[in-house]
């Protein structure tokens, strides 16, 4: 069946306002608040005997309004002071901040949803709505699991839930709790990640999902904003789980993986003391050639190499570029971080690419490099380094992470080549493997 809003999207002005003229009064003022003629498809409760639904969703494809609908459903009678199925629900967010700001107060969130007759009141020194028919719903924070410790619920709503602090003891915490009615039941609205305890969700078989990516909701969302998003996350692993809404799993034996990539951005500050920008040229430079990956890394090399910590500053690779525009990109980056050399490798263009450079800028500090094994055994010492939790990372590095989720102990499983991440691994071999001595590439020759 077409959702109202689905419908009214497509359809023609007159038929349009043939529908709203058969409309009562009463009925036009009400239909505001009648989410299942406006939902989306993803937005509604699957049928059947569940205990957990998951509506699993790109960025602003609508979770949250599912979300706040769903406990509208529950804790609401046929009027105002009539009781609904659920009277004692918890709100579970990553903050208690976040759950009061997105779940409560959010322009998607419950009171914002609700009829101005059946609109509940936030209750601030405890963190609780209370409806016009006594229901309550409690806000959490996933800090805190044990403030679920005692407290008891027929249903619950459990925001973001794949980013949660804590989230294993959290959920166990909730689904003690979650044990009034005959068949209590809970919602997770969550922008999927890599984290066990939605993997195990997922899997369980009283688990029903609904899905949507963020296009899904276009007509509620800036056009500017879909552009953007698209244009630079789009075909990226970060863009399936952001935008597709996919749950995107770490591939066999992978040298990065997603949990190592949220450490390194989640990694304390590097005091830097040097920077270097490495270069990974392309073998020919067409609208349809690989990527000049062009990466700038910082690192505090002060005190003991075996403490030495990197930082991944920017990602300034360029797609389709000559050898000239390549060039003038990377001198750009040397200029704008302060960057001590150049580091290129020369296996496609031999002394080519270094002359390409000097050309432009004779004077600039160039270390040309020759790779002498594959790819993965270059990578492996630097993998280590994100191992031993001495690589951070800025911001705006989504591509760059892309490729080096994808590559393997058994190799690169990507499609493209892995330029970004190669100009990575050259980049953090000249700052911190080779300078420290401590894990030396037999098969890397410098010239």
């Amino acid at each position: 069946m077409k959702s109202g809003a689905v419908w009214l999207s497509s359809a023609q002005a007159e038929e349009i306002d043939a529908f709203l003229g058969g409309l009562s009064e009463a009925t036009l003022l009400a239909l505001p608040w009648v989410f299942d003629f406006w939902a989306l498809p993803h937005q509604l409760p699957p049928e059947g005997a569940w205990t957990t639904w998951v509506v699993m969703g790109g960025r602003g494809a609508g979770k949250t309004r599912a979300g706040a609908e769903w406990v509208r459903r529950q804790v609401e009678g046929a009027k105002p002071s009539d009781p609904g199925r659920a009277r004692r629900v918890a709100l579970v967010a990553e903050t208690l901040d976040q759950g009061r700001e997105v779940m409560v107060l959010g322009d998607s969130g419950i009171l914002a949803s609700s009829p101005p007759d059946r609109r509940p009141k936030w209750i601030s020194t405890r963190n609780t709505l209370v409806w016009p028919n006594g229901a309550e719903a409690r806000v959490f924070s996933a800090h805190d699991p044990e403030a679920l410790r005692g407290p008891q619920f027929d249903a619950a709503w459990a925001d973001e839930l794949a980013k949660w602090p804590k989230a294993q003891a959290t959920w166990d915490q909730l689904q003690f709790g979650l044990r009034l009615g005959e068949n209590p039941q809970q919602i997770v609205t969550t922008t999927p990640r890599n984290v066990e305890v939605l993997k195990a969700i997922l899997k369980n078989p009283s688990t029903v999902i609904t899905h949507a990516p963020t296009e899904a909701n276009r007509a509620y969302l800036a056009s500017s904003f879909l552009r953007e998003v698209q244009a630079r996350f789009g075909g990226t692993l970060l863009g399936r789980q952001e935008l597709l809404g996919e749950l995107v799993e770490d591939v066999p034996d992978a040298l990065w993986t997603v949990a190592m990539i949220a450490a390194a951005r989640a990694a304390a500050p590097v005091e830097v003391t040097r920077v270097v920008v490495a270069v990974d040229p392309p073998v020919t430079a067409t609208k349809v050639s690989d990527e000049c990956g062009i990466v700038v890394v910082g690192a505090d090399t002060r005190g003991d190499p075996s403490r030495w910590r990197a930082v991944v500053l920017a990602d300034r690779s360029v797609k389709g570029a000559s050898p000239d525009g390549w060039a003038r990109a990377a001198l750009a980056a040397v200029e704008e971080f302060g960057a001590e050399r150049l580091v290129a490798e020369v296996n496609q263009g031999g002394d080519l690419v270094q002359g390409v450079i000097r050309q432009i800028d004779p004077l600039v500090p160039f270390r040309a490099v020759r790779a002498m094994r594959n790819k993965m055994l270059r990578a492996e010492p630097v993998a280590a380094l994100y191992e031993q939790g001495r690589v951070a990372h800025l911001a705006h590095l989504d591509a760059l992470e892309g490729q080096m989720m994808q590559m393997a102990r058994t190799g690169w499983k990507g499609q493209a080549s892995p330029d970004r991440l190669d100009a990575l691994v050259w980049a953090l071999t000249d700052l911190v493997v080779d300078q420290a001595g401590r894990m030396a590439q037999p098969g890397l020759r410098t010239l």
